[in-house]
């Protein structure tokens, strides 16, 4: 610390210079967004951030809630986890996911499904459709295997440990840290059953629109896919930015495509009906 910052009152004045920096990566307080879809009010907009490189985020969504992912400059990688926010021992089972929708490769139109065969949320929209279901996120030991310190207080955070500081703000704890899906790094199954990564980098400003079907808590970590393998820690910000909306109607396509869905909503409706 220099001289003049160990004086409390010269820090104290050093730290409120800073009041208005913006940076590339933070929250935007109060939100402010200028690219809202047609028909959303400004005063409907919940969350606007900009996840930073190894960073991370996690927000209480209520139903209705549309959530915008943006991979920025084409590098993000987008790591979910989603509780239900009223009783989060009901959380994201990618398992389930997977096969009560027949299909591994999420996309427009998808579901993501929780372990009590409800619907947490639904894909409205994706201009990406590499995703994965399979591979889980990096850990400190993995981290640290390829880039060097991958704890969250070393150069090359990790997505588990990411995840436990988001889940730790909500009151959880490692125990409730969960698989995940990965959004914007893709993986492929390949017939004899090889796991084909879909890395990228990808053209800048992809991004998807996920709709909470229940109360959420959703949490997120943008560190590299786990089975990168680029030498360098490569990943870059992802921009969240969320706003009111209505409950799904009961014509909505979405939740009437299948008779799997279609249950999945039923189970929804069943639960908020207690």
């Amino acid at each position: 610390m220099t001289d003049g910052l160990a004086n409390p009152l010269a820090a104290r004045d050093h730290a409120r210079k800073q009041a208005g920096t913006v940076v590339e990566a933070m929250p935007v307080l109060p939100p402010v967004a200028h690219d809202l879809p047609e028909g959303v009010a400004p005063d409907a907009l919940l969350w606007e951030e900009t996840i930073a490189a190894g960073g991370y985020a996690t927000r209480k969504l209520a139903r209705g809630t549309r959530l915008r992912l943006i991979d920025v400059k084409g590098d993000a990688c987008a790591s979910l986890l989603i509780f239900n926010a009223e009783m989060p021992s009901e959380r994201l089972n990618v398992a389930d996911t997977v096969k009560i929708q027949w299909n591994a490769y999420l996309g427009q139109g998808k579901l993501l499904l929780s372990d009590m065969g409800r619907v947490l949320m639904s894909i409205v929209e994706d201009t990406a459709s590499t995703h994965d279901c399979f591979s889980g996120t990096s850990n400190a030991a993995s981290n640290a295997t390829k880039y060097g310190d991958g704890r969250n207080s070393g150069l090359y955070p990790n997505g588990r440990d990411r995840f436990l500081l988001g889940a730790a703000k909500h009151g959880l704890q490692r125990r409730d840290v969960h698989p995940c899906v990965t959004l914007f790094k893709g993986a492929r199954i390949e017939p004899d059953g090889v796991i084909t990564p879909q890395i990228g980098p990808f053209a800048p400003g992809r991004s998807m629109v996920l709709r909470a079907e229940m109360d959420v808590i959703v949490v997120i970590a943008n560190c590299p896919h786990v089975l990168d393998s680029r030498p360098d820690y490569t990943v870059t910000p992802l921009r969240a930015t969320a706003w009111r909306g209505p409950a799904t109607p009961h014509d909505d396509a979405i939740r009437t495509a299948t008779p799997e869905g279609l249950r999945a909503f039923l189970n929804v409706e069943d639960y908020l009906r207690r």
